[in-house]
Formats: C-alpha cells, structure tokens, sequence
C-alpha cells in the first residue's frame, strides 16, 4: 500500500489546513450530493459554500446502495440519479464550478472503478484535491488502494469510533489530507446530541497521527460544530445541509453561516 504523510503532499487541502493552524482556526467541511437537486443547483451551491467560508467541500458521487449513508443522502442520491447524475457528470459539476476550496469527491469504491484507469487524472483535471472512498478500509484491496494513493489526490481515510489506536496509527501512515472520524457507529443522519465518548476518541486519534482530524456523521448544528471544534481540527457536516439544500438554496446559505459563525466563536473562546 503507498503511504503518504501529510508533509509530502501539496495540494490545496494541505495548504488550507496549514492556514489554519497558524490561525488557530477550525475547518467547516461541507458535504453535498452532486446532482441534488439537479446538476446546475449544486454547481450554486458549491459557489454559496465557497462564498460563506467552507474550508473543504465534499462532493458526493450518487451510488445505488449507499449503504453507509442514512435516509437523507440515500434520498438525495436516488434522486440525483434519477435525474441522470453520473461520476462524469459529478466532474463537470466540480470543473464548472471553479472553485479555491478545496474539494474532495466523496464516493464508494465501485463508481470509481467504473470509471476507469484515469479516473484520478481526469478528477484532478477537473479540480479535484481529494478522494475518500467509504467501503475501502486500509487493506482490504492494496491494488486499488496504490491506485489512489500514488496519484495526485489526497487520499483522505475514515475512522471508526471502535477503532483500536495501534489501527489508527496504521490509517494515518496510508491517508492524506486530513483524518475522517466517525463520531458514531451505523449510518449518516441528523442527531440530536453527540456521542459522550466522542471526546475521548478524538483525542486518542489526534495522539496516533499528524494530520488534522475531522469529525462527521451526525453533527447537525451550530452547537454540534462548536463542540466538536474544541476537541478536533475540523468539523464534517452532512445530512443537516443536504435536507437544507432540499428547501433551498437561501436555508442551505443560512446554515453554512451559521455554522461559519459557531466554528469562529469556537476559535476565540479557545
């Protein structure tokens, strides 16, 4: 399997975390469903998230049997590929939005291999820094994982809240870009509060590797993202602004401010 440390890699999500941190700020990582509502909706809202002080975007590729996703992405990706969305079309959108945020294709393992030898290429033609693959555990498929983690994406890796340190430190040597930390076992999906061990785990994660930590599923809220700033790097919201991007795209542009504003506030109090 390739190993790829953070102080290797120069792109654009290594870049924005290293702004951070002198600053000592928080990331806000956003997640949207490409082709949710339609494919010239997202292309608008990657621009909104842009424009209200997303650090990374995470564009998801629709899959068929998304299985670690709850009912509100599995809802938005049935109904993206209902209106056509393909991985090819997901770089189109990517490519006509030009953005300066970093950006991460957020996808499961068989849309990718559909697309070919050059899929990693063509991503970062289109203005791709990331990839995080769900269903694609460190070595489980060393091929594919060499397969992404020698090209020029980031190869961004997920924890999970039972994972034991001696495999998070394993995890970390084959990633890049930054850490994804599960707050919590099952699916993606609003939650009321977080996990109580939440805190402890990324603590135990943050002591096992050097790149920064980012903490997803279930972290619906302001209050959710200014708790979650105190104990890791950066915080992934999902679900919460999926079903925003449902309503509309001035609901979606309310919540990333809001959450903008919580990581900010965050920053000061520490």
């Amino acid at each position: 399997m390739a190993s790829t440390l953070a102080t290797t890699s120069s792109n654009r999500i290594d870049t924005r975390f290293d702004s951070l941190r002198v600053s000592s700020g928080k990331a806000l990582v956003c997640y949207v469903t490409a082709g949710f509502p339609d494919a010239n909706s997202t292309v608008d809202v990657l621009r909104m998230l842009e424009s209200e002080g997303a650090d990374v975007i995470e564009v998801g590729v629709p899959f068929s049997d998304p299985i670690a996703d709850g009912p509100v992405i599995q809802d938005s990706s049935q109904r993206a590929l209902d209106g056509g969305m393909t991985l090819d079309g997901v770089l189109d959108i990517v490519s006509r939005a030009q953005l300066r945020t970093p950006t991460v294709l957020f996808s499961y393992l068989n849309p990718l291999l559909a697309a070919g030898d050059g899929l990693p290429a063509r991503a970062s033609e289109a203005g791709v820094d990331g990839v995080l693959v769900t269903d694609l555990p460190v070595g489980s498929d060393p091929i594919r994982e060499d397969w992404l983690g020698d090209s020029d994406l980031a190869f961004i890796r997920l924890v999970a809240p039972t994972t034991p340190a001696e495999r998070m430190r394993l995890i970390s040597r084959h990633g890049s870009g930054f850490v994804y930390l599960i707050s919590r076992l099952g699916v993606t999906g609003v939650r009321a509060d977080l996990p109580l061990e939440l805190s402890h785990t990324a603590a135990t994660l943050r002591a096992c590797t050097e790149l920064p930590v980012c903490v997803g599923f279930g972290v619906s809220t302001p209050q959710h993202a200014r708790a979650v700033a105190r104990i890791a790097d950066g915080v992934v919201v999902g679900s919460a602004l999926v079903s925003a991007v449902g309503q509309s795209l001035k609901a979606a542009a309310a919540l990333t401010r809001s959450l903008r504003a919580a990581l900010s506030k965050a920053a000061v109090d520490d």
